[in-house]
């Protein structure tokens, strides 16, 4: 097929190459301009145009695209079966979505209907699934609403943190989108309407979103530690300064502690979180790093900044 790629992240590389080693003409990829990024604010490059050049394919990079008559030209031009859409980062305009024959697809990290928006791995994973998948799409007005064409299950890993989880749901996806367009080519896959009842939302995070509520059941906080890698984390406040938590475990702890109570036993911390079905939890804190210093383990934070227990974090 003829095929206009439009994508920006890490996550939709895979997908960009297995559709150009399936055989597919991609003669344009679409991405977001060129951004200032990292401390030193040197432009960069997004991980689709990268990989295009990579692959000698021509990129542009509209800075709009709903009211833009040239790009609409270009597209028209190639005249695309559909054009693949996999993290772009913009609305898609409806005379866009009406263009190719095939319409416009997308693939989504989630099971659709569930985790609608632009977070689905982060949020499935901070809300403790333990199953979450990829759905291939086809895109109408709306946010991720379209008919579903076909779906992949994948299990969530005790240990996986959206930055492990989100590599493989790319590969299981970019395979997906190339039997998705061979089996719509041969009219094997009947688009299936969503059931907008079972709808959840991922929305995009915010910083105040890996803020550390103690009330919060130590298995909850685990999750979002991991649901929220690399950004924004899991942080609180200790001694009027920002606590990063890089790693910790739920556990069973002889002492009662109250939310956000910390105690110290001998090289090891434990804060005090919320109740799980009347039963006090509570999380030991393996790795962490005070505001403007390096990663520390607990013992090294204990011999370093003398906490005490009945302190409390978040305060």
């Amino acid at each position: 097929m003829i095929l206009v790629f439009c994508g920006t992240p890490s996550f939709a590389v895979p997908t960009l190459e297995r559709l150009v080693k399936a055989g597919h003409s991609v003669p344009l990829v679409v991405t977001q301009p060129d951004r200032p990024r990292g401390r030193g604010m040197e432009v960069a490059v997004s991980p689709v145009k990268d990989a295009a050049i990579r692959l000698g394919l021509a990129v542009l990079q509209p800075a709009t695209i709903k009211n833009n008559a040239e790009f609409r030209d270009q597209l028209a031009a190639i005249s695309p079966d559909t054009i693949i859409v996999v993290g772009y980062g913009r609305i898609i305009p409806q005379w866009m979505i009406d263009l190719p024959r095939l319409g416009n697809l997308n693939l989504h990290a989630s099971l659709l209907p569930r985790y609608r928006g632009a977070a689905p791995i982060q949020w499935a994973i901070a809300n403790g699934e333990s199953i979450t998948g990829v759905t291939t799409m086809r895109i109408d007005a709306g946010l991720d609403t379209g008919d579903i064409l076909m779906q992949r299950e994948i299990s969530i890993g005790p240990e996986d943190t959206a930055e492990t989880l989100g590599p493989k749901l790319a590969s299981i996806g970019a395979d997906l989108m190339v039997e998705t367009l061979r089996e719509l080519e041969s009219g094997q896959v009947r688009p299936t309407p969503q059931d907008h009842s079972q709808a959840t939302l991922a929305p995009i995070l915010k910083k105040e979103d890996g803020r550390m509520d103690f009330a919060r059941t130590a298995n909850d906080l685990l999750n979002r530690l991991r649901g929220f890698q690399p950004w924004p984390g899991a942080f609180t406040i200790f001694r009027g300064k920002t606590l990063q938590v890089h790693r910790a475990q739920p556990l069973q702890h002889a002492v009662q502690l109250t939310p956000g109570e910390i105690a110290v036993e001998g090289t090891r911390l434990f804060v005090g979180c919320g109740k799980d079905k009347d039963a006090d939890t509570t999380l030991e804190l393996i790795e962490i790093q005070l505001e403007g210093k390096r990663r520390m383990t607990a013992q090294e934070f204990i011999n370093g900044y003398r906490p005490k227990s009945g302190d409390h974090l978040g305060q």
